[in-house]
């Protein structure tokens, strides 16, 4: 796939047919990017689950937040990646490990890295990048 420019038609396909979503890298600090997109897909009626080793067992927006994925209970659609992109493989190496496996990964602005994509799309899962 060609992670240079989306289609809306996808984009909007993919907001559609998710409802859970693991944010990883999820921030308590207001002011932090992640803790806003968060607190936005809960008002729109996601289930959100946020991923961060730092906060394990506390809470971000009233959710219980888990150390890494395979933590998380429930089964997910999307990982959402507020981490810089060198960590996207690790991520992705993750992700494929889950059962069942989530259906999207999406890294954030600046969150970009192809062979972590690629890898991705080889498992099924596809991919939105920066």
């Amino acid at each position: 796939m060609n992670h240079d420019v989306y289609d809306d038609d996808y984009i909007r396909r993919v907001l559609k047919e998710v409802k859970t979503i693991a944010l990883v890298g999820a921030s308590p600090n207001p002011a932090r990017p992640s803790h806003g997109v968060m607190s936005f897909l809960l008002s729109k009626g996601y289930s959100v689950f946020p991923v961060n080793p730092g906060q394990e067992g506390k809470e971000i927006l009233g959710r219980h937040v888990y150390a890494k994925l395979a933590d998380i209970p429930d089964p997910i659609d999307m990982v959402d990646v507020f981490r810089a992109a060198e960590f996207l493989p690790s991520i992705v190496e993750e992700v494929i490990l889950l059962s069942p496996r989530p259906k999207f990964i999406w890294g954030q602005l600046s969150v970009r890295h192809d062979d972590a994509a690629a890898k991705a799309e080889a498992y099924g899962i596809e991919m939105v990048m920066d």
